[in-house]
């Protein structure tokens, strides 16, 4: 596994990647309801092809053949926003490859902590990595109730 910044040609594969962790990971955790309302289906290339186009760091893990199977993105301020992996990679290593990879740029740039608003589960993966939990959210997408966790970490 190779760990990678975005290149606008892995913009189709992130919108899969994405649509499958919500309907294959996530469903672990939400309802059929909450993932179609989360993800309907996979957004066209074009929504992803300027993700990191406002600053943001955006990491992508690719295999052997340069194929996209997970990504995580650090905007400036130390907001982790997207952090996907495909169900098929889920609990192998990669997600926690892109996670190190993300923390060591964060340091780089001398932010102070990181926090994100993480899922079911990605709140326990993020407990692991040592944040900590600040409280449930809920949200809505689509006219359906979703929720979320506000999660922090201290960077030493």
């Amino acid at each position: 596994m190779n760990i990678r910044p975005f290149r606008p040609e892995d913009a189709a594969a992130l919108a899969q990647i994405f649509h499958a962790a919500v309907h294959g990971v996530s469903a672990r955790d939400y309802s059929p309801e909450q993932c179609a309302a989360w993800s309907p289906e996979p957004a066209p290339a074009k929504a992803w092809q300027g993700r990191d186009n406002d600053g943001r760091f955006v990491f992508v893990a690719v295999n052997d053949s340069g194929q996209p199977q997970g990504f995580i993105e650090l905007e400036r301020d130390g907001h982790i926003d997207c952090f996907y992996c495909h169900p098929d990679v889920a609990g192998t290593g990669v997600g926690l490859a892109l996670y190190q990879q993300l923390e060591i740029r964060a340091r780089d740039l001398g932010l102070g902590s990181l926090y994100v608003e993480a899922s079911e589960a990605a709140k326990r993966f993020f407990t692991r990595q040592g944040f900590t939990d600040e409280g449930r959210r809920e949200i809505e997408r689509r006219g359906v109730a979703l929720h979320n966790y506000r999660m922090t970490k201290v960077l030493t």
